[in-house]
């Protein structure tokens, strides 16, 4: 039986306008590709996650900066970053056998074993599936909250959208939304990022008196508490942080943590 070498040779010898040949290189070049791909994208996956994270880290710091007194609050409790903590989100509960540093709440909404598809009925953000837990990001001061910061996403016009919200100790209200993520029309949509819409959000309420949740962007100038300012030309972008609200503040979202830290505090 030939050798593997000599097949080889026997192979490199066939003119270069051969079927065979052509085939044959054209399989070793794809196969190459792929595992160049696979061999990068697992080597580059830990620092990718790194960057992310930093960004993440990051994105919240600026946020607590355009918090009048959080800064000064933060020093008064003796801490200079926000708690990670990873809470079970069909339940509310805390979930300290999670590592919050190497959670990725990313990746596990993509497998099954880690997620729950959400009904057509209650998929208001376009999700499709729901991680099972989710971090949060706490800050508190002698065992009182003074501050709850959630990650939240959900589908826009053009892209996903992923932005924390920050709610005051009373649950209800908000102290900022930031957003960290989207892929939105320039000029139009994607000025959701922009500092001045943004700081239209601290102070709006996020559900009435009967517990419902209100929050929305409108088409025009808001009139109410819940009410937030939409973007002229970006209408389905301002659904999409409406339904993306809707959703993660809901059952399926974090209404059961927020119920459960009303009720029993930290």
């Amino acid at each position: 039986m030939p050798s593997p070498m000599a097949l080889w040779r026997a192979f490199l010898a066939r003119p270069n306008d051969d079927r065979i040949k052509t085939f044959g290189i054209a399989v070793l070049v794809a196969l190459v590709s792929a595992v160049v791909v696979s061999v990068t994208s697992v080597t580059l996956q830990p620092l990718q996650e790194a960057h992310l994270e930093a960004e993440r880290q990051a994105r919240i710091e600026a946020m607590l900066d355009t918090l009048p007194g959080m800064r000064a609050l933060m020093e008064e409790a003796g801490v200079d970053a926000l708690e990670t903590r990873i809470v079970s989100l069909s339940d509310g509960r805390f979930a300290p056998e999670i590592d919050p540093a190497s959670y990725d709440m990313r990746a596990a909404a993509e497998l099954p074993e880690t997620s729950i598809a959400l009904p057509p009925e209650a998929d208001v953000a376009g999700l499709k599936r729901r991680a099972n837990f989710a971090p949060v990001y706490l800050l508190q001061r002698d065992g009182d909250l003074m501050l709850v910061v959630l990650p939240v996403h959900g589908t826009g016009y053009q892209s996903t959208i992923r932005a924390m919200l920050a709610l005051e100790p009373d649950l209800n209200t908000v102290a900022a939304l930031t957003v960290t993520e989207q892929g939105e029309t320039p000029g139009l949509g994607a000025r959701i990022e922009e500092p001045d819409w943004q700081a239209l959000w601290p102070g709006k309420e996020i559900a009435d008196q009967t517990g419902r949740i209100e929050i929305r962007v409108v088409r025009g100038e808001a009139s109410g508490p819940h009410q937030v300012d939409g973007i002229s030309g970006a209408t389905r972008t301002g659904n999409g942080i409406t339904n993306m609200l809707q959703f993660w503040l809901g059952e399926y979202g974090y209404a059961p943590f927020l119920d459960r830290l009303e009720r029993e505090g930290l």
